[in-house]
């Protein structure tokens, strides 16, 4: 691994008034950035090391999580919601299918609708996968109590395009108590 360096960097005249800023006249928030990427690394990386011993990696992870929480979901819906294409989806849909951790059915009303559905397997995994992270949360949230826990919520809603029309985001930002009960 590189070594990394955390002291300021000092950038040239040139690079520094080429350097983007947050607004006019505002510093960059490099230290939130640099916290949000090594929370995702650590938040993903205790479901990384389980899904290596399925020789699964984060696509089957997300495919998993979303079919799971919202049974009966749409393979177009999913494509929407993961923001991948196609050709990428089918790759993880097919080997989650052939070692049975999701079902696919047709819609009753609509033949050409491909619904997913987590099978018991699958299921037993997502949630093992989730109490790992739920630990983590916790951890993290005992840290800033319960109104901090959701100054976090409305935190990480705000980072959220609103203007996405996928319906998993429209249950999410519905109410934010059921979020916090879910």
């Amino acid at each position: 691994m590189a070594d990394i360096n955390f002291s300021s960097p000092t950038l040239s005249p040139e690079l520094r008034a080429a350097e983007p800023s947050a607004a006019a006249g505002e510093p960059l928030r490099w230290d939130i950035i640099e916290l949000l990427f090594f929370a995702y690394r650590d938040f993903v990386g205790d479901a990384d090391h389980e899904l290596e011993a399925f020789g699964f990696g984060r696509a089957h992870h997300r495919v998993m999580h979303f079919v799971t929480r919202y049974p009966g979901l749409k393979v177009a819906d999913l494509l929407d919601v993961l923001r991948i294409t196609k050709q990428s989806l089918g790759r993880v849909l097919k080997q989650l299918l052939d070692e049975d951790y999701i079902v696919q059915k047709t819609g009753n009303n609509d033949r050409r609708q491909r619904l997913l559905f987590a099978t018991p397997k699958g299921e037993a995994l997502v949630a093992k996968l989730a109490g790992l992270q739920t630990a983590r949360i916790d951890r993290a949230l005992e840290q800033v109590g319960p109104a901090g826990a959701e100054k976090v919520r409305q935190f990480l809603r705000a980072m959220i395009d609103r203007d996405d029309p996928d319906k998993v985001l429209e249950a999410i930002f519905r109410t934010p108590a059921a979020a916090a009960k879910e």
